[in-house]
């Protein structure tokens, strides 16, 4: 029988990415729902191209987002993939769960933002989330062949590429461009995220991420630079013996995995040819890339420490992207941000949204008094 799949964010490079790895094995999945946020013509080409799935335009005024949720209950898919941008995705993740339908995430603010929350949920309704980040996968995979139900997992290491100014100085960075930080060396990504990369918040955004998904204190992850992205992470074991796992940067490895799960099959994508590879491995620079620091003070202190962090850093980012603040300035408005008290008696959707919303104010306020 056919796995029935709804694909969340369908015009982005996680949707298109999907579709791909879909319309490679047309005998195994059937997509049900296909979703964007403002690409009216592009979800009309998907359309024509997977006629028989539902296309909401959740960005579309004034009832989009409703949509979306009631298609996400209607279409009750058996894994729905959630590659939609920033906050924006969490609401979908808790009604992809709520209707008891896997999910394949790669949405990293949904646990940033709600892990808790969203793990209880996921447990009442017995779904499962398989992490579609190439970090959290490599690790999800690693923990499941090496762990043998056992808690053996001493030490998680994430890799990151260092994105395009890893070989800058910190004068250097002060006066970099949006287009700039866009022009990433590795992978091709949507402008947040990549802008996440260059700032090096999208690995703090797994940093947390991690201590959520595998239940490991923000000590236990580590994060490391490694700019050829061949290996996505890696697990030190208890034994000290650290495993890792390495394939091409290619986001089609871990969606083809994760619709898959619990069972794997080729892929017919290209594999990793070891004939003239170089690896290097450095120790990010935590002045250069100060959002890593933030991440981890974030994770330590919790409550909804983490919700703060990434609403300061998407209005900071977006700021910058408008050109109305400089690069370096995203860490500035986080910091300013976390110096706010985030912590919290009782986690909820209407908690975690209003911290949301009281940091980006927070955030915005910062940015008027302080930036030119």
């Amino acid at each position: 029988m056919k796995k029935r799949i709804a694909v969340l964010g369908a015009t982005g490079s996680i949707g298109k990415s999907s579709l791909d790895v879909i319309s490679r094995n047309m005998d195994d999945f059937e997509v049900v729902l296909l979703s964007a946020h403002s690409s009216r013509r592009e979800l009309a080409e998907l359309s024509s191209l997977w006629p028989s799935a539902v296309c909401v335009l959740s960005g579309e005024e004034p009832s989009g987002r409703e949509k979306l949720i009631q298609a996400i209950a209607d279409v009750r898919a058996d894994i729905t993939i959630n590659g939609i941008s920033g906050a924006a995705g969490l609401e979908p993740s808790l009604a992809v769960i709520e209707c008891g339908c896997d999910l394949a995430l790669a949405n990293k603010e949904t646990i940033v933002m709600a892990g808790e929350l969203v793990f209880r949920l996921a447990r009442e309704k017995n779904v499962k989330i398989i992490p579609v980040d190439s970090e959290h996968s490599a690790i999800f995979h690693l923990i499941e062949a090496h762990s043998n139900g056992e808690n053996l997992i001493e030490e998680i290491i994430l890799t990151a590429s260092g994105g395009p100014f890893r070989n800058m100085s910190l004068e250097q960075m002060k006066s970099v461009s949006p287009e700039d930080a866009l022009t990433h060396p590795t992978w091709k990504m949507g402008p947040k995220i990549t802008i996440d990369s260059a700032s090096m918040a999208n690995k703090g955004l797994e940093i947390i991420e991690a201590c959520a998904l595998f239940n490991m204190p923000p000590e236990k992850i580590k994060a490391v630079i490694h700019p050829q992205s061949v290996v996505h992470s890696m697990v030190r074991l208890c034994n000290g013996v650290i495993y890792a796992q390495l394939s091409r940067p290619d986001m089609r490895h871990p969606i083809h995995d994760a619709l898959y799960w619990p069972r794997t099959t080729h892929s017919g994508l290209e594999t990793l040819n070891f004939d003239s590879l170089t690896l290097e491995f450095e120790k990010p620079d935590l002045q250069k890339f100060a959002m890593l620091d933030l991440a981890w003070k974030a994770a330590r202190l919790g409550g909804l420490y983490p919700c703060a962090y990434n609403a300061a850093n998407e209005a900071a980012a977006a700021a910058f992207l408008r050109r109305e603040t400089g690069f370096l300035d995203i860490p500035r408005i986080t910091a300013h941000v976390l110096e706010g008290d985030w912590s919290c008696g009782c986690l909820c959707i209407g908690s975690v949204l209003k911290a949301d919303a009281d940091a980006r104010l927070k955030a915005s306020s910062f940015l008027k008094k302080n930036m030119v």
